[in-house]
């Protein structure tokens, strides 16, 4: 009697762990698409094609364009959130820390200039809900103050975190329009975390 449960929770993992590389072979086709051609090249066809899926399965796991490039956008910050857990940033205030991190996800978008465009503009542009400035705020609250959760953080703090990571927001897009170099960015960058975060632990 035990076994059966067993055998159907195995035939489901394998189906789930092949979706789920489906899923992501999706996206790593629309990723490419962009970086070589912004969102207009994400054409749902193109990216199904490259993915290897036929059309409609593209459809049953993102209905639009614009939640292909949530989920592009996500992808991309999980990355930054994995490489922020291998290596934590180890200066002692929270403002260098800050910094550390926001200066990290700039060098690995612009890494790829033309898809961070592309996402960036997007995310401006999108009347969906897109929880990207709320995920950077997070993630910026724990290394500023590693003992808060988004939980605990008081109105005060949530509203700090959040407008350093719209700082970084505006740098990045005056960035792609050649109007800032790396160097100033940073500068910016230290400027606003040092006043804004400087009541932090």
């Amino acid at each position: 009697m035990g076994s059966r449960p067993t055998s159907g929770g195995t035939g489901s993992g394998v189906r789930s762990r092949s979706q789920n590389q489906r899923r992501k072979r999706i996206i790593q086709a629309a990723a490419a698409l962009a970086s070589r051609g912004g969102v207009e090249a994400m054409q749902m066809r193109t990216v199904a094609e490259r993915a290897g899926v036929a059309l409609g399965t593209l459809y049953r796991y993102f209905p639009s364009k614009m939640d292909l490039v949530v989920a592009v956008v996500s992808e991309e910050f999980e990355l930054l959130e994995q490489s922020i857990e291998r290596r934590p940033p180890s200066a002692p205030d929270a403002a260098g820390r800050a910094v550390d991190v926001l200066m990290r996800a700039t060098r690995g978008l612009m890494r790829e200039p033309e898809l961070a465009d592309a996402l960036i503009r997007s995310l401006i542009m999108a009347e969906a809900d897109i929880p990207f400035g709320e995920r950077m705020a997070a993630l910026l609250l724990r290394v500023s103050s590693p003992s808060t959760s988004p939980e605990q953080a008081t109105e005060e703090e949530l509203a700090l975190v959040g407008s350093l990571a719209s700082v970084w927001v505006h740098e990045l897009l005056e960035m792609l329009r050649g109007r800032r170099t790396y160097d100033r960015i940073q500068r910016h960058i230290e400027i606003a975390a040092a006043r804004l975060l400087a009541d932090f632990a």
